[in-house]
């Protein structure tokens, strides 16, 4: 038998595979019908403080080598959120596919208040977006961006997940000059493990009207195309970093997560893979990760976890 369990933060996932935030995780229903695939968690939509509409249509449009979306974060606001996760927690009572509670905030104060709400769902860990590289006409820059705002925001949210005993995990951003230090600077903070990497910054221009085909001009890259930057920056994490990295960025078959896994990624996250193999990508790319293993006589991920830095 293979061994595809992981322990991320101290609490073990069946298996690697995490839905990323933002992919079908917009209702309880939904992530449920997620998590019976049998995948290590479920990551909810980033949600804020209060309800935010996002932006026009179009939002997400399909490239030849990828998707590209400027959604805006749209969400219902935390208080709703938490009554969608205690929902799915009353449809997961029986399954072993953790819960990770996504959120953002407006500011780095606002941070901890979302924080102390969104707890009220008892999540088995916290995600915190300060990466989302498409909000930044109506938001500012992503606190990503910049080590000073990383630390802040670690910390102070650290002392709500301490206060809750909930994982805090801190998803990064690749629109960096160095993401190494940026995730040096979140782990001193208290960050219990890493997500990387959000959506790459891009835009598509349609050739008759000369205009940006999405409303909010530029937006975020996702699926294929991003995967030698996702696994460029796990590696070079990996080789700095003590705390696990979730690592994500057009992951869509079973070959695609042995290498994230080779790179240093203790967990997979995979989101643009549903668009291309449908909701039952998760399924195919367990079955691809088994094949795999079991043709390289290879019997735990332990096995070949950031392999790729011994050679």
């Amino acid at each position: 038998m293979i061994d595809l369990s992981v322990n991320l933060c101290g609490k073990k996932l069946q298996n690697p595979l995490i839905l990323a935030s933002g992919i079908l995780g917009t209702d309880a229903d939904i992530l449920k019908r997620v998590a019976d695939f049998g995948i290590g968690a479920v990551t909810s939509k980033s949600c804020g403080l209060l309800p935010r509409k996002g932006h026009e249509n179009p939002t997400v449009v399909a490239w030849e080598h990828g998707l590209i979306n400027g959604v805006g974060l749209t969400n219902p606001g935390v208080e709703k959120e938490v009554e969608e996760l205690l929902r799915l927690k009353k449809l997961l009572k029986n399954s072993a596919c953790k819960i990770i509670a996504s959120f953002f905030a407006g500011t780095v104060d606002e941070f901890p208040r979302v924080a102390q709400k969104l707890a009220k769902a008892k999540p088995d860990f916290f995600e915190v977006n300060i990466s989302c590289p498409n909000t930044m006409d109506d938001c500012g820059t992503p606190f990503a961006c910049k080590t000073d705002n990383t630390y802040k925001i670690t910390k102070i949210v650290k002392q709500v997940s301490q206060e809750f005993n909930i994982p805090l995990i801190i998803k990064l951003s690749p629109n960096v000059t160095n993401i190494v230090n940026i995730a040096k600077a979140s782990q001193e903070a208290g960050a219990d493990a890493i997500t990387a990497i959000n959506t790459v910054l891009g835009m598509i221009i349609d050739l008759e009207s000369a205009r940006p085909i999405m409303t909010n001009k530029i937006a975020g890259l996702s699926g294929p195309a991003i995967k030698p930057i996702s696994i460029r920056c796990v590696y070079q994490l990996a080789q700095q970093l003590k705390i696990p990295i979730i690592g994500l960025g057009g992951i869509t078959s079973g070959s695609d997560a042995i290498e994230m896994i080779m790179a240093g990624a203790t967990a997979v996250g995979i989101g643009s893979a549903t668009y291309y193999r449908g909701i039952e990508a998760f399924n195919l790319i367990t079955q691809e990760m088994q094949v795999w293993l079991e043709k390289h006589d290879i019997k735990s991920l332990a096995e070949i976890r950031g392999k790729a830095h011994a050679n």
